[in-house]
């Protein structure tokens, strides 16, 4: 099964390509489109302008034609999927299988955010597919983690996302996830028995299910 990706932040290049090789892919399986322009274009359009959703539909008709699941990694562009109407191939947001998987996973959760303008959109999100489980959503802000990322300043960048994890777990959640797949390096640093989830396994996990029919 082919998997193409498109990608808004270079870096998710590398988190998601390595983690679908790890998962058993090879890389002529595996396509990256990582175009910080439409994630641009979301965020200047007005609230009734099509022409930005019109350009992310373009770039998913082109991944599509080389691929037999297509994976969008950046929730900005979450929307413009939501109004291209049927593909010719499943798409695979990772926001929305990362909400989906969470709020299977437990009754209590937390969802970490490194940016502020992140936090409002994925509350909706998460408590949408928590309405469906009786799950409670509380999502949080992680203080000068987008800041550090920014700097390049990677190691300080997932310590502070870890952290966070292992305060809402001291919290009483049991379920913590990590709204941003590139925070999904800093799960490995989290001293609980428990994990955060992460859209980077979400959207593979996704992946497997359309793959097995389920």
């Amino acid at each position: 099964m082919r998997i193409s990706f498109l990608h808004t932040i270079e870096s998710n290049k590398a988190v998601f390509g390595l983690a679908a090789m790890k998962a058993g892919w090879s890389t002529d399986q595996i396509r990256h489109a990582t175009r910080e322009d439409l994630r641009q274009a979301i965020a200047q359009q007005s609230a009734t302008s099509c022409g930005a959703h019109g350009l992310v539909h373009e770039a998913l008709r082109s991944l599509m034609a080389e691929a037999d699941v297509v994976i969008v990694t950046c929730a900005t562009l979450g929307p413009a999927v939501d109004t291209m109407g049927e593909p010719s191939v499943p798409i695979i947001r990772a926001d929305a299988a990362l909400a989906k998987a969470a709020s299977r996973a437990g009754r209590k959760l937390a969802v970490l955010c490194a940016v502020e303008s992140s936090v409002a959109p994925n509350r909706e999100l998460f408590e949408h597919h928590a309405a469906a489980t009786g799950a409670s959503v509380t999502v949080q802000l992680i203080p000068r983690a987008w800041a550090l990322y920014e700097e390049g300043k990677q190691a300080a960048c997932m310590a502070a996302c870890a952290q966070a994890a292992n305060e809402a777990y001291a919290q009483g959640f049991d379920v913590v996830a990590y709204a941003h797949p590139w925070m999904a390096e800093s799960a490995e640093l989290v001293g609980n028995k428990y994990r955060p989830i992460h859209g980077v396994q979400a959207a593979l996990d996704a992946v497997r299910a359309v793959r097995e029919g389920g």
